[in-house]
């Protein structure tokens, strides 16, 4: 058998190379580089096999975390058939990229992470970074990768690589499991040459499959859906990675049933679809949510029915409720009692047209669609058209975003007061048009996201919205999007601190205790003195971004023209006022307050909690589909 003696480290980067993947019938290279920062732990092994591999490019990034968010962005922006490796050397290299790992398998994202790691052969130990202990010499900080990845291994001898990367590859590949996976290598045996079976780097590919639904639950299905009078489907990201837009668009439009997204499926539908009545949950419209309230069946595509999505189980109150759920993961497909349709979005959307043709709900529901849309697209144009301030109104800055974008560009944030403002308000117009990492909610996530989001397809521009809380936690990749030429629009909102957390805080009677740019004052010992003067416009242009500042909601739209004439980042600064605040419409959060406590406000919080409490459903405790009689 011919062989190929090469190092660990190379054969693994040999093998990335020859993967690809296939999806009805147009395949593509999975692997388009590698991410990270040269330390000890790598950079004789694998970066030596990455220079030795100059068509397998090797990207800079300026923190490991970073590196890690526009890999998934990145992956996300391809509907997972093209991903990154990301690597780092061992000890807090290595640990940076945890937050980063666990963004990406909350959000089932494909992802493989390459720490360096301590040596195999122990006799050097402890050597540089690496945490001892007292109880097993087989352990390391790559360990701690394990509860967020879905596959990990360490690779304690080269050829245990063979049967290794074969597992990854599954894993990764998968619709219904992937996520991030982690290989541990130490760092003496990244450079140890082993003979690899030449077959180990020939071209591979991993077909995505679309499976389809088992014909006997299709059929009861589509009993349910024809006896229902108030219908819901509730559309995820799944509806997206497995392109079945367009058979949701039909779906819809044939049977009248309404649409509410999740912040992952929000663009399933474009804006001005008829049955979109936009988000749902928490940060959901008035329509979407009132539709929720009244549903008797509810049609779950591709969600994992978080406590934002179903509004802490207080979103369905129809005492009838019964929900179908169509998800690539036998997991997800169960929630909620479900009648599980495990299967491929796209299939099952195709297959369940057919089982109810001629369907469609009755005149005075459709009308009430209408009237919901047409009333939130009024909201939507108030809240735009303010004029507040200065400092101006949140909503009123992403409107002036919304004006400047092209129907195919990116609007692109993970945390703040911003998702639940633009999962509402932004328009999309085209799948992936709205990047949302909502799953882990990620502080800092965005700027490196916005990165990842525009190498996966240049010719859209990228808006990345930000607020003044994540940015200081991680801008740095603006010098990375220079030095490879990925121009970004990158818009600070500046409160002055945590606006979301701040306005929890005082809807549970904190006050926002804790949650602003202050001093502290000597009289009060708390931060309660002036707001810090953070320039954030020098912050950019000192990272090499071209900045301005803008006051009014002129000067923000006039900095958003002027930045599509910029050739590198851009960067507009906008003070917002934290305390206009887009509402909250027809819904409710469960976050727990204090049972006893001495200050009158958080006794209030605590009783309004507990009415809402009593709203709760436990529908995972309903009795099987297979149980239940159909309505007549």
């Amino acid at each position: 058998m011919p062989v190929r003696h090469v190092t660990m480290a190379q054969a693994l980067v040999g093998f990335l190379k020859k993967q690809y993947v296939e999806r009805d019938g147009v395949e593509n290279r999975f692997f388009e580089g590698a991410w990270g920062i040269f330390g000890h732990g790598i950079i004789a092994g694998l970066g030596q096999a990455f220079q030795q591999n100059p068509d397998f490019p090797y990207y800079l990034c300026r923190n490991e975390q970073g590196a890690v968010h526009i890999a998934t962005a990145f992956a996300k922006a391809r509907r997972r058939k093209a991903a990154f490796v990301c690597t780092s050397s061992i000890g807090p290299g290595a640990t940076n990229m945890i937050t980063g790992a666990a963004t990406a398998t909350v959000n089932r994202i494909p992802v493989l992470l390459l720490p360096g790691d301590i040596f195999a052969r122990r006799n050097v130990a402890p050597v540089l970074q690496q945490l001892e202990s007292e109880h097993t010499q087989d352990i390391s900080v790559n360990d701690a990768f394990k509860p967020v990845s879905r596959y990990w291994d360490r690779i304690y001898r080269p050829d245990q690589l063979i049967c290794s990367l074969p597992e990854a590859m599954r894993v990764l590949t998968s619709p219904a499991q992937t996520g991030a996976v982690t290989l541990a290598l130490p760092q003496d045996v990244q450079a140890e040459a082993a003979d690899y079976p030449e077959e180990m780097f020939h071209k591979r590919v991993w077909h995505i499959a679309r499976p389809e639904p088992e014909s006997a639950l299709v059929a009861k299905a589509a009993e349910w859906i024809q006896a229902a009078r108030h219908p819901l489907i509730v559309a995820g990201g799944g509806v997206i990675y497995s392109e079945a837009t367009e058979a949701l668009a039909r779906f819809a439009a044939q049977t009248g049933i309404p649409v509410g997204e999740t912040q992952a499926g929000k663009g399933s539908l474009p804006f001005d679809h008829p049955q979109n009545l936009g988000a749902i949950g928490v940060t959901g419209t008035p329509g979407a949510n009132l539709a929720a309230r009244q549903a008797d069946l509810v049609v779950t595509i591709g969600t994992r029915l978080s406590d934002f999505t179903t509004a802490s189980k207080t979103a369905f109150q129809n005492p009838q409720v019964r929900f179908v759920s169509i998800n690539v993961a036998e997991f997800d497909a169960f929630k909620h009692a479900a009648l599980p349709l495990v299967a491929d979005a796209r299939t099952a959307l195709e297959r369940l047209a057919s089982a109810v043709k001629g369907y469609r709900v009755s005149p005075h529901y459709a009308q009430a669609i209408g009237e919901w849309k047409a009333r939130w697209e009024e909201e939507t144009d108030r809240i735009f058209s303010l004029r507040h301030g200065p400092p101006i109104s949140q909503g009123e800055v992403i409107g002036a975003v919304s004006r400047a974008a092209r129907p195919q560009d990116v609007v692109i944030n993970a945390a703040g007061s911003l998702p639940g403002d633009l999962h509402k308000l932004w328009r999309t117009h085209q799948a992936g048009g709205y990047h949302m990492e909502y799953g882990n909610s990620c502080m800092g996530y965005e700027i490196a996201g916005g990165l990842g989001v525009k190498m996966a397809d240049p010719a859209r521009d990228v808006y990345v919205m930000v607020g003044d809380g994540s940015y200081l936690m991680m801008s740095s990749e603006i010098v990375t999007s220079i030095q490879e030429g990925y121009k970004l629009n990158i818009v600070v909102c500046d409160n002055h601190g945590f606006s979301s957390i701040g306005g929890l805080s005082r809807a549970i009677g904190s006050g926002g205790f804790g949650t602003d740019y202050r001093f502290r004052r000597t009289k009060t010992g708390q931060l309660d003195g002036e707001y810090l003067p953070v320039d954030f416009v020098k912050l950019a242009e000192g990272l090499g971004a071209m900045a301005v500042r803008a006051t009014t909601r002129e000067e923000v739209g006039q900095a958003l023209e002027a930045m599509r004439g910029h050739k590198r980042t851009s960067v507009v600064v906008v003070e917002v006022d934290k305390e206009m605040r887009v509402p909250g419409y027809e819904s409710w959060w469960d976050v727990p307050i204090s049972e006893v406590s001495e200050l009158e406000a958080i006794r209030r919080a605590r009783a309004e909690y507990e009415a809402a409490l009593g709203k709760e459903r436990r529908h995972e405790i309903a009795a099987p589909p297979e149980y239940v009689e159909s309505k007549t």
